[in-house]
């Protein structure tokens, strides 16, 4: 197996980066996707570990990395949503607009809650996120829309698509300081 036989070529090597692993297959006869492949395989088994040279040291650096991607890439649907809720009512774009309004309404309430809730990868399957984030969106959009009914404003498009915006963004929000936390808490375990 491959596994095996990369644990046994990279045995004495001290504090390799992963360039120097795949090198050093690289240089016992292994292709590179082979050696690749093999190193991904030995550490999805936990067999090697592999740390970040620099991790983020503090919520901004965090935020700002690759590993909060999926938050800007909320914000930006959020917000392009929400032009299209606003700005749109005539086709081609009123198509999009239904279609990025009804994930907007039916599907990031619930997930945003969920990554708030469980922030680890690992905690839930991807079918069982799916459904509990369908589920709870089904659950948190007529709460929104009760306690929207006993306000001012009432029921209508622009409060319900600023409301539902403003609980999405604070899910989203809670879930990466959380992941954060996370973070911080696997590095320290890590050392």
């Amino acid at each position: 197996m491959a596994v095996e036989r990369v644990l046994k070529v990279l045995e004495d090597l001290e504090n390799p980066t992963v360039r120097d692993m795949i090198d050093r297959l690289v240089e016992e006869g292994m292709g590179f996707d082979e050696a690749a492949l093999g190193l991904y395989l030995a550490w999805k088994k936990g067999e090697i570990e592999l740390l970040e040279p620099q991790p983020p040291e503090n919520f901004m650096g965090y935020m700002l990395s690759l590993r909060s991607l999926w938050f800007w890439l909320l914000s930006s649907l959020i917000a392009v949503s929400l032009s299209l809720v606003f700005l749109v009512s005539r086709p081609p774009l009123v198509y999009v607009r239904y279609i990025l309004g009804s994930i907007f309404v039916l599907y990031l309430p619930g997930s945003m809650l969920i990554e708030a809730l469980y922030p680890r990868g690992e905690e839930l399957e991807p079918l069982e996120r799916l459904a509990l984030s369908i589920g709870l969106s089904l659950a948190v959009v007529p709460l929104i829309g009760l306690v929207l009914n006993y306000t001012p404003w009432g029921i209508r498009l622009t409060p319900v698509s600023i409301s539902l915006a403003i609980f999405t963004g604070a899910m989203a929000i809670i879930a990466l300081r959380r992941k954060y936390i996370y973070f911080r808490l696997s590095l320290e375990g890590a050392r």
